[in-house]
């Protein structure tokens, strides 16, 4: 149905796509993996028409095609489900759905919002989503926005004479396990309607859903595995030429903290409607790991510590110095680095480049009369591009256009270049692949051992256990036990699901 023959796609530095083949047929669910840098990003944007490739063949039905941008790509039946949502948050449901194509509920200028609530309503049903068509999008849940986004994709079935070819860029990333189980009972009912590539650095997840799986390594398909054919550490073998190490985590690299210098202490904090009697604090040298469900309150905590809510009882303590009406400036000023979970939303600035980006929290340092010192910039860029093997051609490469890994990397450097001491980690390996992962827990020990504090909401269980000195559980908004993490005597998953549920 879909394929590519020996597809090319060359940057200025950078060979992304070598010689690359490709297919999938009616009713496929095709997976594809590979580390960040790997090839993955480029070749969606291919597929997906957002690229045009420097050689090799794309054809449909065994005719050749040329897309020159999306809009071509979505009028031949494919669309993609991006990680980074692209729904427009303050619109409503069915405006997001029929964003671009008004105009066939338009007479004389003026638009027939019940037929466009009628319609939006048939798209909701393809994927059960039983909302109100002119809900606003923003008073979604993360997984109800996805499965919009899928409603969307799909009404490209009422433009098009033809199956559909749907991309799924990560979409199980941040959804609990009950949300990712009803995720794929769709897709596979779906399979009647379209063909999926689904993206994932969840190998388990890959492996169950697909029914074969390309592994790309360095921009080529390194092999194409049919479910059941191989385990998941033989792929990821694969993914990253050399096996995972067993010290994943690095806990053979954890010291102790120091407990007589507390960075951040929280005492009896309350948030209304979000967290109760919260209190902690965070050493030099440790980290502290919330763990909870969806929605426990780990998220508002890093909030309150940087700023951007208000505690309305309790004390933040930071430093020692306790601190009223703090603001996310105040916070930056005190030593406090945010590394959010939406980082091309609330991380990096996409369109800005390297150097740019990794300076942003600092641009006072830079300024001269009035100017920016752009050298010293781009120096400071340069020694961190080194230190943390970021993979950009140069520091003048746009951020938006780097791997995810590669962008976390510069999200951190960000932070630590300024000398932040105290650093916030919402789900900072979210969407990396095992290297890129490594890096990140290299760079977690790294702080620790240079004195940083670090408060952390990991993507996993194992993650938190495998990272933490200290696992606070949070469940309905409330601390219901601590756990102290010395290698050799960690919590379980089970000790932390007991308290969790």
């Amino acid at each position: 149905m879909y394929e590519l023959k020996a597809v090319e796609k060359k940057f200025p530095g950078v060979h992304a796509l070598k010689s690359v083949d490709f297919s999938i047929s009616r009713g496929e669910i095709v997976g594809l993996v590979g580390e960040n840098g790997a090839g993955k990003s480029t070749l969606m944007k291919v597929i997906y028409g957002a690229y045009q490739p420097d050689g090799g063949e794309m054809l449909i039905d065994g005719k050749p095609v040329r897309f020159g941008g999306p809009r071509d790509a979505m009028e031949r039946g494919i669309g993609m489900v991006f990680q980074e949502q692209s729904l427009i948050t303050n619109l409503s449901v069915m405006e997001n759905i029929f964003l671009g194509y008004e105009d066939q509920f338009s007479r004389f200028g003026v638009v027939n919002w019940k037929a466009m609530a009628k319609a939006a309503g048939k798209q909701l049903a393809k994927v059960k989503l039983d909302i109100d068509p002119r809900t606003i999008t923003s008073s979604l849940s993360f997984a109800q926005r996805q499965l919009v986004e899928l409603a969307k994709v799909l009404t490209l079935e009422e433009r098009v004479q033809g199956h559909l070819v749907v991309l799924l860029d990560e979409p199980t990333s941040v959804l609990a396990e009950e949300e990712v189980k009803l995720l794929f009972k769709l897709v596979r009912e779906l399979t009647t309607r379209a063909s999926f590539i689904f993206v994932s650095h969840r190998m388990d997840e890959v492996m169950e859903l697909s029914d074969h799986i390309y592994v790309m390594k360095d921009g080529q398909v390194v092999d194409v595995v049919s479910r059941g054919a191989a385990t998941p550490e033989a792929i990821q073998h694969k993914m990253v030429g050399r096996h995972v190490d067993k010290e994943y985590y690095r806990e053979q690299r954890q010291k102790p903290y120091d407990a007589t210098k507390p960075l951040v202490e929280l005492s009896g904090v309350d948030l209304p409607g979000r967290v109760h009697d919260i209190s902690l604090t965070l050493h030099a040298g440790e980290v502290l790991c919330l763990v909870g469900t969806e929605g426990s309150g780990r998220e508002a905590i890093l909030r309150t510590i940087y700023g951007m809510r208000t505690p309305t009882k309790g004390t933040l303590k930071i430093k020692g110095e306790t601190v009223s009406r703090l603001t996310a400036r105040g916070a930056v000023e005190r030593g406090v680095g945010y590394v959010p979970r939406e980082r091309k939303i609330e991380g990096i600035v996409a369109g800005m480049n390297v150097y740019e980006n990794m300076t942003l929290s600092q641009m006072p340092h830079y300024a001269r009369m009035g100017w920016l010192d752009v050298a010293d910039e781009r120096a400071l860029a340069r020694k961190w591009i080194g230190k943390l093997a970021i993979k950009a051609s140069s520091e003048y490469a746009d951020c938006g256009n780097l791997s995810g890994g590669n962008q976390q990397k510069v999200v951190l450097a960000k932070w630590r270049s300024g000398g932040s001491d105290i650093m916030l980690l919402d789900h900072p390996t979210r969407g990396l692949d095992i290297g890129a992962k490594e890096d990140v827990y290299d760079m977690i020990r790294e702080m620790c051992d240079d004195g940083v504090g670090v408060v952390l909401v990991a993507d996993t269980l194992e993650e938190a256990i495998g990272l933490s000195h200290t696992i606070v559980v949070i469940k309905d908004g409330e601390i219901q036990k601590r756990f102290d993490c010395v290698p050799g005597s960690k919590p379980t998953l089970y000790d932390l699901l007991h308290y969790m549920i």
